[in-house]
């Protein structure tokens, strides 16, 4: 069975979520605040703390995933973490995702991030595709269009497939 990770669980991830269970996926979705955690568990998604600044952090939920992905681009806080999550914590991330169960990576390139902070983490996702030959998939499509919802899951289910 396919199982999900899903960094930055908010209202969307959740949507997300919600699309891959249909599709028979076991979804696990993170947050930073016990919040977040609730209404996680409320959509019928495993909850798990983690916090993308910190990679080790997604890492331990990591053993069991086929697919990550990384939902953070609308991620609010101080500049300095917002640039890091796109930067040298999803670098760090990607790096030691290559030796473990995961076998695709989705990352989340649009949203209210700015647009270069989201180009640098979009050219980090396929520099490690090529280079450890996982696949990887850029979710695109406009945050609050219809059917974004279904596109990310088509996205993330497609990773599986290739």
């Amino acid at each position: 069975m396919a199982r999900a990770l899903i960094v930055g669980c908010g209202c969307r991830g959740r949507e997300l979520g919600a699309g891959l269970a249909g599709r028979g996926w076991q979804v696990r979705g993170t947050s930073r605040t016990e919040q977040g955690l609730k209404a996680i568990r409320a959509a019928g998604i495993e909850p798990a703390h983690a916090d993308p600044d910190r990679p080790g952090t997604v890492l331990e939920l990591c053993a069991d995933a086929s697919v990550v992905v990384w939902l953070l681009g609308s991620a609010h806080g101080q500049t300095e973490y917002v640039e890091a999550i796109h930067g040298p914590r999803l670098e760090r991330l990607l790096e030691k995702l290559v030796d473990s169960p995961v076998r695709g990576f989705a990352y989340e390139a649009t949203g209210t991030v700015a647009a270069d902070c989201l180009q640098r983490g979009r050219r980090i996702v396929d520099e490690a595709g090529e280079r450890w030959r996982i696949p990887v998939a850029t979710i695109s499509g406009e945050r609050d269009s219809p059917g974004w919802a279904e596109q990310a899951t088509a996205t993330v289910a497609g990773l599986l497939t290739r």
